[in-house]
């Protein structure tokens, strides 16, 4: 189908605010990792988790619904994205460290250093997991896609998810450990609560995926299972 100026001018817009919402849940769950926090929903079961896993799980709801409508290239251009946006924030993070705190700064250079002491090794981490679960996540869905037609996106946006969520915390929580961030003592625990809580994630989003890809197909005029926005020239080879 042959977008319109103004289609193709809204679908960019969007998908640069989608990129931008992807890129800003990344980097800032890499750099508020080290608070953790507990949740017992309901009574039910107590959680214990890094912050940063509130922001992570938005990352896979955003790249699935970009697979959904822009394609599986666009979808790992955000990827790539993500991480050079990484580095670039681990590069300002170490600068920053360098710089002296003046006598009346909230914030000394011991308290910064304790903040972000583990940032390096947490960008490390996340960005090994991240580069591994995302293209798996990417990988997963569209194979799923294939295989249903196009048809039954709540089934491939959770296995999709759930594949790419238990690599992505195994991976994270082993390199932690083996560096000595977080105790061994905890891994078993960590590992559950993660992929749990990241598992219900999946579950709840869901009804937002539908609902993103349902309003991006209908203001895109995009009709039949699968269909996909052709904005780039390669897309069509």
């Amino acid at each position: 189908m042959k977008l319109t100026h103004k289609q193709r001018r809204d679908a960019e817009a969007l998908y640069l605010i989608l990129a931008g919402m992807f890129i800003t849940a990344l980097v800032t769950s890499n750099l508020i990792f080290q608070k953790f926090f507990h949740w017992n929903p309901l009574g039910l079961y107590e959680f214990q988790l890094s912050v940063g896993i509130i922001a992570y799980p938005v990352t896979f709801l955003i790249t699935d619904i970009i697979s959904e409508v822009y394609g599986q290239k666009r979808a790992q251009r955000v990827v790539i994205a993500g991480v050079f946006a990484s580095f670039f924030a681990l590069l300002i993070v170490i600068v920053s460290s360098q710089a002296p705190a003046t006598e009346w700064s909230p914030l000394s250079d011991a308290e910064f250093d304790k903040a972000f002491s583990f940032t390096y090794l947490a960008v490390a981490a996340s960005l090994a997991a991240y580069l591994f679960a995302q293209f798996l996540d990417v990988q997963v869905f569209h194979f799923w896609k294939k295989v249903t037609r196009g048809r039954h996106l709540w089934l491939r946006n959770n296995l999709s998810t759930f594949a790419s969520q238990f690599v992505d915390t195994f991976t994270v929580l082993f390199l932690l450990c083996s560096f000595g961030v977080i105790s061994w003592d905890l891994f078993g625990m960590l590992l559950f609560n993660g992929f749990l809580f990241k598992v219900l994630l999946a579950l709840l989003d869901t009804p937002f995926a539908y609902a993103a890809v349902f309003g991006l197909r209908r203001h895109f005029g995009l009709k039949g299972h699968g269909a996909e926005l052709q904005l780039d020239l390669d897309d069509n080879k």
